[in-house]
């Protein structure tokens, strides 16, 4: 299955993502590269990858941050390709420019296109300019307090202000009255500066209890772009997603094939390759705004494969190999039944106070429907360095309702002892009647547990 494709590739990840794709790269029959960390040492991706070379210690900003470490990695072991995963690297246009200086291929957009997506509100002009609904506020970055109030008292109060460069919460603030918004816009600068190196910020319109929504997208290199439906990651905490699924069981069909019709044209024009997701907010009416492009794959990826039988990571090694999507897809995308995903992460399920430390028990639940991304093992040591996040638990099945069922199940028979994990939580919000019922939005996790 090589022939044509990579002879080698390195791993600029860890954890779970980092076997995801050396499983992608074993069924490709592409050996691997794993690069760790001296906390890392005894992962299961350093067992399984071909070779693994170790980048330094514990910390990120001297491993798997550190760019000249992984680049070194990458030419003294010979690999013609890197894949970055999720995190770290992955959205990095210097270290996808590096790459491509050092002629080893990056898996993912072009460091151009990965440059332009990051700069939130370059990529919201960008939409908008193809037909993709966005939510009234700033042009562009604000140049004062006072540009600021003047755009918020012409589209109203509540407003967010976004950190430019940003995610996961970072340097964002919302401002329910004009009073609140000079000193909080100073605090979403400072934020953004101190997290992202920038302090650009933006302002839009806030929507006060959203659903979140993302479209899942692949690109060749030849012009070509296929939607591959959507994921609702609205149960969330602080920005960070706890539960996704697909499809959402809050999204009209007719809203659905008008936005998948505007992406195809938006993402082909700005010149996007490989995998990448696009993310909106709803509003109570159930329409949907643009708000920002992953440039990678995402954490929770297995869900559109659940209901498409696409492997995206194979897909994206191929696509940054050249081929077409028509070979890869082999045919139009069908969907099929209902997935959804719960991270399982090593902390407290009250507090969500971080809980790292030695596994001493585990089982791992199977059973028709069920899998599981992990890179946890009996006696493997947790460390607290890193992302909380050890495994992932994925149900599909022929509906919502059978989705729901197996992965009650499946945590059920989930278990790991030694550490705490976000399982109990899980089995709470799978048996709540609004969850059931499909009536959420972002602020689930806030009104359920404040």
């Amino acid at each position: 299955m090589a022939s044509g494709l990579f002879k080698k590739i390195l791993i600029a990840n860890r954890g779970e993502i980092a076997l995801r794709i050396i499983c992608a790269c074993k069924d490709l029959g592409i050996p691997t590269v794993a690069v760790y960390s001296e906390a890392d040492r005894n992962s299961l991706p350093v067992r399984f990858a071909d070779q693994a070379i170790c980048i330094g210690p514990a910390k990120s900003a001297r491993s798997y941050l550190d760019i000249p470490s992984i680049i070194s990695a990458a030419e003294i072991t010979h690999v013609d390709a890197i894949h970055p995963g999720y995190g770290f690297l992955s959205e990095n246009a210097g270290f996808a420019e590096v790459c491509r200086v050092s002629g080893i291929k990056f898996i993912g957009p072009t460091p151009e296109v990965i440059a332009s997506m990051g700069i939130k509100e370059r990529a919201r002009a960008i939409m908008k300019e193809h037909g993709v609904p966005i939510l009234p506020g700033s042009a562009g970055v604000l140049s004062s307090a006072a540009e600021a109030l003047e755009i918020a008292d012409k589209i109203g109060y509540p407003v967010i202000l976004k950190a430019s460069a940003g995610g996961g919460g970072r340097g964002m603030r919302v401002v329910d009255k004009a009073g609140e918004l000079p000193a909080l816009l100073t605090q979403a600068q400072q934020e953004a500066g101190a997290s992202f190196s920038s302090a650009d910020v933006y302002l839009e319109k806030y929507i006060g209890a959203p659903r979140h929504i993302e479209f899942q997208l692949l690109a060749d290199e030849h012009g070509n772009v296929e939607i591959l439906g959507e994921r609702d990651c609205s149960i969330q905490r602080r920005h960070q997603k706890l539960l996704e699924e697909s499809p959402s069981p809050a999204l009209r069909p007719e809203v659905r094939k008008r936005v998948m019709a505007g992406l195809r044209d938006a993402i082909r024009a700005i010149g996007y390759s490989n995998a990448g997701t696009i993310e909106f907010l709803m509003d109570e009416k159930g329409d949907l705004y643009f708000i920002e492009v992953n440039a990678r794959i995402q954490v929770e990826h297995p869900v559109t494969e659940a209901v498409t039988g696409v492997d995206l990571v194979k897909a994206q090694i191929r696509i940054a190999a050249g081929e077409e999507l028509s070979a890869i897809l082999d045919g139009p995308v069908q969907f099929r039944g209902h997935a959804i995903e719960c991270r399982i992460n090593a902390e407290d399920p009250e507090t969500f106070t971080p809980s790292p430390g030695r596994i001493t028990g585990l089982n791992l639940p199977g059973g028709i429907g069920i899998r599981v991304d992990t890179h946890a093992y009996q006696d493997g040591v947790i460390p607290p360095y890193y992302d909380s996040l050890i495994a992932k638990l994925i149900a599909h099945g022929k509906d919502r309702a059978e989705a729901i069922q197996r992965m009650k199940r499946a945590l059920d028979l989930f278990v790991v002892e030694g550490i705490h994990t976000s399982i109990p939580l899980h089995k709470r919000i799978l048996n709540e009647p609004d969850f059931i019922a499909g009536h959420f939005d972002t602020n689930f996790i806030k009104r359920w547990m404040p």
